[in-house]
């Protein structure tokens, strides 16, 4: 595995910290269980104080171990860090800046993905100023580490049951992706095939909800030092995890504007109204999954649509796997500086109120598309 990150652009450097949030409830998937919630803390630090510190390590022997189950990547730890390229571009527990608080955005991961999977994201925002919070969902993560050295991986079953039957579902869905026709259209053919094939993956966005509520609960009782919660929270997420962010963006008033990087949107949106500027990123092969987005809202919302791009190419992978049709033959780099670009202007804008809208336009890599307000 070779892993080339790139460079925090911003003026800060990044520390970070775990913390897990024990027993916050019965673990449906698991009954007789109770579920705890893993949560990395990304967090804005002086350059200076970082001087001479370790950086963390990017991949521990159980995020190696889960992407192996999960994925059957040929991934060796010991030769990882052999290598000396097993590190992230962050500080464990470096000193929080004195004096400063941060806008806070809570991350989520995808379905099977990990805590720490975009990491490159998560840091370069921090790195302009922002604290983030990525959370870990138990059994649905490739690996989740709790911080009393216990780890989960992902449960296999729930691979069977995302989208079932799979033998009419599969071939149901890659029609649907082809589909053309007004936003209206396309998005009432994916409540439809959702409804017939999707019921559990409907019924697990209020789980995901609870997730990451409880990880913020626990920021709010224990990080206020680096947080600036008067304003308000960001959300943002990976497929599954840009789902999550956008119902939290419908339905909790904490959540001020959200970004959902290339996921459907799983859930029944019947009689809601979002009304929070939202920016949503696909690739093509699945941007009419997320057609509900551009309908039913009170404010702005913006549609990134990334050329060459294939879904797992925005995460961290992209910079350790070859392109082609696992990851689109978009260059990273072009693909990290348009992603990050993209989401700092809509957070600059809504979230720290830096200027009055964003500045997101179509070029070589993506074409956007504005949606004024329908309601």
């Amino acid at each position: 595995m070779k892993m080339d990150p790139p460079k925090p652009t911003g003026e800060y450097a990044v520390g970070t910290i775990t913390y897990t949030v024990k027993n916050v409830r019965e673990e449906s998937l698991a009954p007789g269980t109770m579920r705890s919630v893993a949560a990395r803390v990304y967090y804005p630090v002086t350059k200076d104080s970082v001087a001479g510190l370790p950086q963390t390590r990017y991949m521990t022997r159980k995020t190696v171990e889960g992407l192996r189950r999960a994925f059957h990547l040929p991934l060796n730890f010991d030769k990882l860090e052999a290598s000396g390229v097993n590190v992230s571009e962050s500080y464990e527990d470096a000193p929080i800046t004195a004096g400063k608080k941060f806008p806070l955005i809570m991350f989520n991961h995808g379905l099977c993905s990990y805590r720490e999977g975009n990491s490159f994201l998560c840091i370069e925002l921090v790195s302009h100023g922002y604290v983030v919070i990525s959370v870990a969902h138990p059994l649905e993560a490739s690996s989740v580490e709790f911080d009393d050295g216990t780890c989960i991986f992902f449960d296999k079953s729930i691979s069977r049951k995302a989208h079932s039957p799979a033998l009419k579902a599969i071939p149901a869905m890659k029609k649907f992706s082809k589909m053309t026709g007004d936003e209206k259209e396309i998005a009432s053919e994916f409540d439809q095939l959702q409804r017939k094939y999707s019921g559990f993956m409907m019924a697990r966005i209020d789980e995901w909800v609870k997730d990451t509520q409880a990880a913020l609960g626990y920021a709010k009782d224990n990080l206020s030092s680096m947080i600036d919660f008067e304003k308000g929270i960001g959300a943002a997420g990976l497929s599954f995890g840009g789902n999550t962010a956008y119902r939290l963006c419908v339905r909790d008033p904490e959540f001020l504007c959200g970004v959902n990087i290339d996921g459907g949107i799983f859930g029944d949106y019947t009689d809601d109204i979002l009304a929070k500027p939202f920016l949503q990123i696909s690739c093509r092969e699945n941007e009419n999954g997320a057609a509900r987005v551009c309908l039913r809202h009170t404010k702005p919302v913006y549609k990134a649509v990334f050329r060459d791009m294939k879904h797992m190419g925005f995460s961290d992978m992209k910079f350790a796997m070859k392109p082609g049709y696992t990851m689109g033959r978009l260059d990273p780099d072009k693909m990290h500086v348009n992603l990050c670009g993209c989401m700092l202007e809509m957070f600059d804008a809504f979230l720290k109120g830096t200027k009055s809208e964003p500045d997101i336009k179509s070029n070589n890599v993506i074409t956007v598309t504005k949606y004024d307000p329908d309601i």
